[in-house]
């Protein structure tokens, strides 16, 4: 009995603390005020390092910190407790689906983004600075109630190939471009172009098209490499945002097809039984759909079904 109660208490607070889903107001207040606290965070740690404003404010940016600790260190344990009610975990037992949450990128960026503060306080002298970066780690958090990081890094991984053939040719650029201008400015200007690894510097604001101007060739041959390095430049960089746009237009369609093929195979036997509805509803929440969306998919299946 006492288990039971665990899991729904465990269930409802996995509820509350994840991305707010329909109605439920608990949740959705909680994504506002932690949400506001992680901009707060990061609006608090670059004005602290504006030196007047540090030294004017530094108790209460201390007071604020030790603040957002306490309660970011509170959710990061109800995290913990309550990951073992979790439905889309691949595990079955509480205590693997706890370290499934502890060792995962949400789970390390949670304890990264208090760790740094309470090692300060332990530590005692720690150069501010790296803190302060290492604070920064919170925005990450974001992450709890956007799942725009994880679909990158996934979309990324299906074009793996076509990716990395951009990112070969986007080097093969970087080494030529450089080897070639120091080849042909080394003599002229000795002092920004004195070696391959320096020169590399030029090369990669030019190819990004950025140009900054700190650096550019005199001579007639330098300035033809410099227009090639740029061409090549805009071809390779349009490459990787077309495999980028590209990877996640098909991420958007393979998720829709997973996400109708689970919905045909709970359909096979006529109806949609609990233990299916659940795993329809993980999918759902795991492939950041809309309630909307998700119903209008179940009724036109449903329709073909019948059909």
């Amino acid at each position: 009995m006492v288990c039971e109660v665990n899991l729904i208490t465990q269930k409802r607070l996995l509820e509350i603390l994840e991305k707010s889903e329909g109605n439920d107001k608990a949740s959705f207040y909680c994504d506002i005020l932690l949400s506001l606290l992680i901009v707060l965070n990061l609006i608090a740690i670059s004005l602290e390092s504006v030196v007047h404003i540090g030294q004017a404010y530094e108790r209460f940016f201390f007071v604020f910190e030790m603040f957002s600790v306490i309660v970011f260190g509170i959710e990061y344990l109800l995290r913990i407790w309550a990951s073992a009610a979790s439905s889309s975990s691949k595990w079955k037992g509480p205590l693997a689906k706890r370290l499934e949450y502890i060792f995962s990128f949400t789970g390390l960026v949670d304890l990264i983004a208090i760790l740094p503060s309470i090692l300060s306080i332990f530590v005692g002298s720690v150069d501010l600075r790296w803190l302060r970066v290492l604070r920064m780690v919170r925005l990450l958090k974001i992450s709890h109630y956007s799942s725009a990081l994880e679909d990158l890094v996934s979309a990324i991984k299906h074009e793996s190939g076509s990716f990395t053939a951009a990112m070969y040719l986007l080097v093969l650029a970087l080494f030529f471009s450089s080897s070639a201008l120091y080849l042909v400015e080394s003599d002229v200007q000795p002092e920004k172009f004195s070696s391959i690894p320096e020169t590399m510097w030029w090369s990669i604001i030019t190819l990004t098209t950025v140009g900054y101007g700190d650096a550019s060739p005199v001579t007639a041959l330098g300035k033809v490499i410099a227009a090639i390095t740029a061409l090549m430049g805009v071809m390779t960089v349009a490459l990787l945002t077309g495999i980028v746009a590209n990877a996640f237009a098909n991420q958007v369609q393979r998720r829709n097809s997973i996400f109708e093929a689970e919905i045909v195979h709970a359909l096979a036997d006529g109806e949609i039984s609990e233990e299916e509805a659940a795993k329809i509803e993980a999918l759902r929440k795991r492939y950041d759909l809309s309630d909307e969306h998700a119903k209008a998919v179940i009724e036109i299946m449903t329709d073909r079904m019948k059909k």
